[in-house]
């Protein structure tokens, strides 16, 4: 038992690892097209802002951990078929340079290897209904923060010159990235620790035997480093479609659009509230665009973005589900269940 424990616990990093790859378009794309940063410069900056959210509470990793299936009706099989069912999905996307949500492609995964195990009854209504209404919340958040910055910087900015202005938000924009790059590490990296959080409460595994549910200080560490290093690897592909294939940012739109992310992302990991990254920032830099005029916005790649977050959680439960039952048989030879 203890050695499949341990093999889901790395199997959680590894999902860490990847979502901070996966995601890395997320906190860097709007530097990097605007050309403030390197895409050398602006992965380590983006790496060391994700680290340093271990600092922040553990909100939405307690919301994953509990609110999503009821942790007392799994095992270890269900949430490495969970995890299964992220990683591959993620994967995909990536392949296909789709910034689609790491997020929920771990809560499909949740919900179909939770059903496979024991039937519906396992989800936890609230929880899911609150992820699920923030699918549509997040993106809009962060479209009419966008928005309303990029209107008050034109106004606030009016009778400047271009050139100081965009002198000005270059400068401005490190500190957006870096906010951004934070807010993504107090909801991703949370979400990790959420999952091995869970594994060592079925196990009493978590040091403290009168813990009900605890995230231990070395998952609040670990995490955040790893989706640190996954964020190093980059994630070129998707980082393509964000920094430029939407619409094309200038830094006075990248830093209006890091800094809407970073505001919404913060505020809901402060209400444990689990969203997307992916979603937020892509509604940011729809809203900036929208400002200038409605065309600049490529909403033909827009709706090939929106399709690929409709089909995540479906796609994850499916493969999580299919994983489950591809293990039935390992699981009765070695009695896992």
């Amino acid at each position: 038992m203890l050695a499949f424990v341990c093999l889901i616990i790395v199997l959680a990093l590894i999902f860490d690892y990847v979502n901070g790859m996966h995601d890395a378009a997320n906190s860097i794309a709007t530097v990097v097209s605007t050309r403030v940063l390197s895409p050398l410069q602006a992965v380590g900056m983006a790496a060391l802002f994700n680290a340093l959210s271990v600092i922040m509470g553990t909100h939405v990793a307690t919301a994953i951990g509990k609110e999503i299936i009821t942790p007392e009706s799994v095992n270890q099989a269900t949430i490495f078929a969970a995890l299964v069912g992220a990683i591959v999905w993620n994967v995909l996307t990536w392949w296909l340079g789709l910034p689609s949500s790491s997020s929920h492609a771990l809560i499909g995964g949740l919900v179909g290897a939770g059903v496979a195990k024991a039937g519906w009854g396992v989800l936890v209504w609230s929880g899911l209904s609150r992820a699920l209404l923030f699918i549509v919340i997040s993106p809009l958040l962060g479209f009419v923060l966008g928005a309303v910055l990029m209107v008050a910087v034109f106004w606030i900015f009016r009778h400047a010159s271009a050139a100081l202005v965009d002198r000005l938000f270059r400068r401005l924009q490190l500190a957006s990235a870096a906010a951004y790059s934070f807010g993504h590490g107090c909801n991703d990296a949370q979400k990790t620790m959420g999952i091995i959080a869970m594994v060592l409460y079925l196990y009493h595994l978590q040091g403290d035997p009168k813990a009900v549910f605890t995230i231990p200080a070395w998952v609040r560490v670990a995490c955040p480093v790893v989706i640190g290093l996954g964020t190093l690897s980059g994630g070129w592909r998707i980082v393509k479609t964000m920094g430029s294939k939407i619409c094309k940012l200038r830094p006075v739109g990248g830093c209006c659009a890091e800094t809407a992310g970073a505001l919404t992302l913060i505020g809901t990991a402060l209400f444990g509230i689990p969203v997307s990254t992916t979603h937020t920032i892509t509604g940011a830099i729809i809203g900036v665009g929208s400002t200038s005029r409605l065309s600049a916005v490529r909403w033909g790649v827009a709706e090939h973005i929106v399709v690929a977050w409709v089909l995540t959680i479906p796609a994850a439960a499916l493969v999580s589900f299919l994983t489950y039952y591809l293990l039935l048989p390992v699981l009765m030879l070695l009695r896992i269940g």
